[in-house]
């Protein structure tokens, strides 16, 4: 019997126009898109990935990349697309500082979906970062496209990265050119980066699965003592 490739699922999000199709299949073809087209509600990718490559715990996995389409008019149905998920890519335009600055927006708006509570001390809708750090929380990695563009304009520079979303949530940051295939080339800093949080991706998901079957035999367990510890009180009546 063939072996079942388990599969993980992660969220790419960030404002309509910021390259994340073009992101995404670079991730998964290795090449460039040179005609992208608009997404609407949800395009789906998926690619191969050896977690712990070169360790005894080599495993192939599927990772599904749910691209979510930016557009406005959509904000109130693409929630449907933010569970199960195991991983987030928080995607900016390296030439639109704004588009920047709304991904804690894209996060509040997923972790909301997840019915965990992001708002800050004052109650308002802008996510305090330390809610989430932490074990608990989906790993996160922050990517900004557009890099090409960036030098060409001579745009002034985004964001550092120090102080943004991703210092901020304790992520990674990468920064590339999706135009060019290269920029995700195996053995280079951003493709570890990039393997590095796919793995992360992996562990959060077999945690939580390891948790939910520790919870569910600790429930068994309780179940088949209630039982025994009932028919012994019944036993002892019938003999007194």
């Amino acid at each position: 019997m063939a072996n079942i490739i388990d599969k993980v699922r992660v969220l790419l999000v960030g404002d309509s126009g910021v390259g994340k199709t073009c992101l995404t299949h670079l991730i998964t073809h290795k090449e460039s898109l040179s005609r992208p087209g608009w997404t609407v509600g949800c395009n789906i990718e998926v690619k191969l990935h050896e977690y712990k490559e070169g360790t005894p715990q080599q495993q192939l996995y599927f990772i599904e990349f749910f691209d979510i389409g930016g557009s406005l008019s959509h904000r109130n149905t693409r929630g449907v697309f933010y569970a199960p998920i195991h991983g987030i890519i928080l995607v900016h335009d390296l030439t639109n500082r704004k588009s920047q600055e709304n991904l804690r927006e894209w996060l509040y708006e997923i972790l909301n979906k997840e019915g965990k509570d992001v708002r800050n001390s004052s109650g308002d809708c802008s996510f305090d970062p330390e809610q989430f750090l932490g074990s608990t929380q989906l790993p996160l990695l922050v990517m900004g496209a557009k890099l090409d563009l960036l030098d060409e304009r001579r745009q002034p520079k985004p964001l550092k990265k120090i102080g943004s979303i991703a210092e901020q949530c304790g992520a990674e940051e990468i920064w590339l050119n999706c135009r060019d295939p290269r920029s995700l080339s195996a053995g280079t800093t951003d493709a570890v980066k990039l393997s590095r949080f796919f793995d992360r991706v992996i562990e959060k998901k077999n945690q939580s699965r390891d948790s939910s079957t520790s919870f569910a035999d600790k429930r068994k367990c309780t179940s088949t003592f209630n039982a025994n510890t009932e028919t012994t009180t019944k036993l002892i009546t019938l003999l007194r």
